[in-house]
């Protein structure tokens, strides 16, 4: 297999030993770890779909991998199969950016940020938005159907791919390059890859639909006294301004805490900190637009009705960032800590005070010491209900209570019709959570396309399904 391999790639792009090939074994936090026969890094769509056939020929299986940001081992080895890791980091071209059609072109290994710069440069917007976008690449992104901030208007990844180059599992090149924005000529075989975390194929290249750069903005931190009021701040706000709500984000007192412990301050526009604080964004791409004054009337508005405690609005580009810096800062405070559980949940929006409310509930009577700390994207009803523990606990402790603590979330959230993932993907860890809530017809129909398309199941296997 080895020397099959050097006849397709170069020797630097073929790792087999430790310490090298280690972080291509493990996902970013660590939890799952199998051995590979090698880490592979192609520099172009050929070398793929070669190194595939050669896969297929042998019944090798293929992890794919691309940034390495996941939290859910669905790019790592699994134990149940030889295999090789796919990388395709080498493959990083942005092969075109196109206003005319407003589209980008880029390959799988594109980080994240760089389409979003180079959208920028032309004037342009590439939507998709969130923590680790300085690392994540876009065939990862893809694959699990990332989400972020910018969802509640511009959807997820799905929304905005146009076409995808994919390789598949016999090394067929299949060109979906396709830059049309109506195309009703069959099977809409794009979706079939989009979320499928490289079961059904290995994504090598998208042509990502651009939006308007927005010219102005309107950002500001609101105080409120519980979920239910965040819930109705964003629905009454939507009313007075529509669709010019880029972001709606919710961080809990235990949030804010968090941040101050990891960086001994905190640079929270409060005097007291409040109990729940919502993190509101309008954009405009019109520079006429008055967006501050509009959202000052807007929260004036509604003040008295919904209740609202306090309210900050950004004055300058430095005070917004610094805003964001309090959400995007959370995660990073939750990432350090092992003794932290991460849950990547979603629930139908009316239902996010309930679920908060039940989960709560729940995990104290798991661990009475717990500390919630439900976070994100109320305007989509993304919750991140993640729990931390105290210094007292000792992560053995932590470790005990684990998997009962993720059973409170998950099973709240599935009560209620959500989902136990909602961007983050499936992988490894949420592969039988979601089986357990699919029905028999829904499962059944998943385990047809994989067996359809990907009959040996050599594709990142034991991903998403069970391979059968």
């Amino acid at each position: 297999m080895l020397d099959a391999l050097s006849a397709i790639l170069d020797a630097r792009d073929i790792v087999t030993t430790s310490p090298d090939i280690d972080p291509y074994l493990e996902d970013a936090l660590g939890e799952f770890h199998q051995p590979a026969i090698a880490a592979v890094k192609p520099r172009n769509t050929e070398q793929v779909a070669a190194i595939v056939r050669l896969c297929a020929e042998h019944n090798i299986a293929i992890a794919t991998r691309g940034g390495g940001s996941g939290f859910n081992g669905g790019a790592t080895p699994t134990p149940e199969a030889r295999q090789i890791v796919i990388s395709l980091e080498r493959m990083n071209t942005i092969r075109e950016v196109d206003t005319d059609n407003d589209v980008i072109i880029a390959e799988a290994g594109v980080v994240l940020a760089h389409v979003q710069k180079a959208a920028d440069d032309a004037n342009r917007l590439f939507p998709v938005s969130f923590g680790g976008e300085g690392t994540a690449h876009i065939g990862g992104i893809i694959g699990t159907n990332a989400g972020g901030n910018n969802v509640v208007r511009y959807g997820m990844t799905r929304a905005q791919i146009l076409g995808l180059e994919v390789v598949l599992p016999d090394g067929t090149i299949w060109d979906g390059m396709k830059v049309l924005r109506k195309d009703n000529t069959g099977y809409d075989l794009k979706q079939l890859f989009i979320g499928a975390e490289g079961t059904l194929g290995i994504v090598t290249a998208a042509a990502l639909a651009l939006r308007p750069k927005p010219r102005v903005r309107a950002t500001a931190i609101a105080a409120v006294p519980d979920v239910a009021t965040a819930l109705t701040t964003f629905r009454r706000l939507r009313e007075e301004v529509g669709e010019l709500i880029g972001a709606f984000e919710l961080i809990p007192r235990s949030g804010f805490e968090a941040i101050r412990a990891h960086k001994g301050e905190l640079n929270a526009p409060f005097a007291e900190l409040p109990e729940w604080a919502t993190l509101i964004e309008l954009e405009a791409s019109a520079k006429s637009l008055d967006l501050n004054t509009l959202l000052e009337e807007a929260l004036a508005a509604i003040w008295e009705d919904v209740g609202l405690e306090d309210a900050v609005i950004a004055q300058s580009e430095g005070q917004r960032q610094a805003f964001w810096a309090l959400r995007e800062g959370l995660g990073e405070a939750l990432s350090v800590s092992p003794k932290t559980l991460k849950s990547d949940t979603s629930v139908p929006l009316k239902a996010i005070p309930e679920f908060v409310e039940k989960t709560t509930e729940k995990v104290m009577a798991v661990l009475p010491d717990a500390i919630p700390i439900p976070f994100g994207h109320v305007g989509d009803g993304n919750i991140h209900y993640n729990v931390a523990v105290p210094d007292s606990i000792d992560l053995e402790t932590f470790r005990k209570h684990k998997n009962a603590l993720a059973d409170a979330v998950h099973s709240t959230a599935v009560a209620l019709g959500g989902s136990v993932s909602a961007e983050h993907g499936l992988g490894q860890l949420k592969r039988d959570l979601a089986a357990a809530a699919m029905s028999d017809a829904e499962l059944d129909l998943m385990h047809k396309i994989k067996n359809a398309i990907d009959p040996e199941g050599i594709m990142n296997p034991d991903k998403v399904i069970k391979t059968r």
